[in-house]
């Protein structure tokens, strides 16, 4: 991809600004650690013991730092907030929620991040260990400017402590030149995957991913506990799947389609669309929603309970969501903000690919919030055996 404006992994130095920003985008389970994340959380205690800081209006203070996804904003945006309003932004970036978790726990509450964007499934854990500010709503009025669609998620029914920051969904992209049939859902995908794309098939580089395509494509859960479902998974994946899959890649967007390198590719819409959007030959690529079931992913944005600039973080917040940045922000991280009205406005604005960024009500209702359950370590296990299984 080239730097120009088009949402797990830590990507090279070297790598233009949108790659980075596609690579770094989540990290749901792909740290090893991952399977312990919910208990790691549930053994550690308030931050630092002490009540946490309030944003009551006063004045700004002269910097803001935000611990969020590589390159997860518009530059535009950020240094208009900092000529508007005054405050520095210093910006840190993790690879996943895993690795976030850890270093605000390690600190203790001396961390200094004001803000920072975790998925969703996380944040009752953040709740629960003191980590994240109640948020000062009446600070924050251009709230109102959000899609109701977007709020009042599970993890946080009331949005006292995250706001949407960005969402997506899972599906795959393949090469017609290579698969000259229609593939629509995820049987049709591991049908192809075993005949016309074997050994030239990638699938996301993250458990609950992989795992999702076996329950996805046969009507189960996505967040199974049941052994049986779960030794089926496993059973299919390392017997029938593994030999005919070439890479795990959680952004085929960044190369894989360009150069096509693979005929068939599990991927993230958002990815996949600046993924084609790259090539050279677009209309060799087709992207399908995953069916019959996928998921949607949904990052927030938070502030920490021991944040030192907790104004300039409220004031941030109302900043980032003034319907005025809602076009920009989409245009450069390639994810629907959850923003009202947000479709008409980038269709206005000549943006393109659009339909894999919103999606229709139908096609909504297919998509699933995962949650963190005693099933993630066994998923883990599945991962690292299929990884192994299909040598790629």
């Amino acid at each position: 991809m080239t730097p120009k404006r088009a949402l797990r992994i830590l990507a090279a130095e070297d790598m233009a600004p949108k790659v980075r920003r596609e690579l770094s985008r989540r990290g749901f389970l792909a740290a090893g650690a991952g399977g312990a994340v919910a208990a790691f959380l549930a053994a550690c205690g308030s931050p630092n013991g002490t009540p946490a800081v309030q944003a009551t209006g006063g004045a700004l203070e002269d910097t803001l730092s935000i611990y969020t996804w590589g390159d997860y904003d518009s530059p535009d945006a950020l240094e208009a907030f900092t000529s508007d309003f005054g405050p520095r932004i210093v910006l840190d970036s993790y690879g996943s929620n895993e690795e976030m978790i850890a270093k605000l726990v390690a600190a203790k509450g001396t961390s200094g991040y004001d803000i920072i964007v975790p998925t969703g499934v996380f944040i009752p854990q953040l709740i629960e260990n003191g980590l994240l500010l109640k948020l000062n709503k009446s600070l924050i009025p251009n709230l109102e400017h959000v899609d109701p669609a977007y709020l009042g998620r599970v993890w946080d029914p009331n949005n006292d402590y995250s706001i949407v920051k960005a969402w997506g969904t899972t599906g795959f992209v393949y090469d017609k030149t290579v698969i000259t049939r229609e593939l629509k859902t995820w049987n049709d995908f591991l049908d192809a995957a075993k005949n016309e794309a074997s050994g030239s098939t990638s699938v996301l580089d993250d458990p609950v991913e992989i795992t999702g395509i076996y329950y996805w494509a046969n009507g189960i859960d996505w967040d199974t506990t049941d052994p049986a479902h779960i030794d089926a998974a496993e059973k299919f994946l390392l017997e029938e799947l593994a030999p005919h899959i070439s890479a795990f890649d959680s952004y085929p967007g960044g190369a894989a389609i360009p150069q096509a390198t693979n005929a068939l590719m599990q991927a993230w819409n958002g990815d996949a669309r600046l993924g084609i959007m790259e090539s050279p030959d677009p209309d060799r690529w087709q992207w399908v929603l995953g069916s019959p079931a996928t998921e949607l992913w949904m990052d927030n944005w938070a502030v920490l309970s021991s944040a030192p600039h907790p104004e300039a973080a409220h004031a941030f917040l109302d900043f980032i969501l003034d319907p005025d940045w809602a076009v920009d922000q989409i245009d450069y991280i390639g994810y629907h903000t959850g923003a009202k009205n947000v479709e008409e406005m980038c269709r206005e604005a000549g943006l393109e690919m659009l339909d894999m960024v919103f999606f229709t009500p139908e096609q909504l209702a297919t998509m699933q919030d995962g949650e963190i359950n005693e099933a993630q370590e066994r998923n883990v296990e599945i991962w690292n055996k299929l990884k192994a299984a299909a040598g790629a």
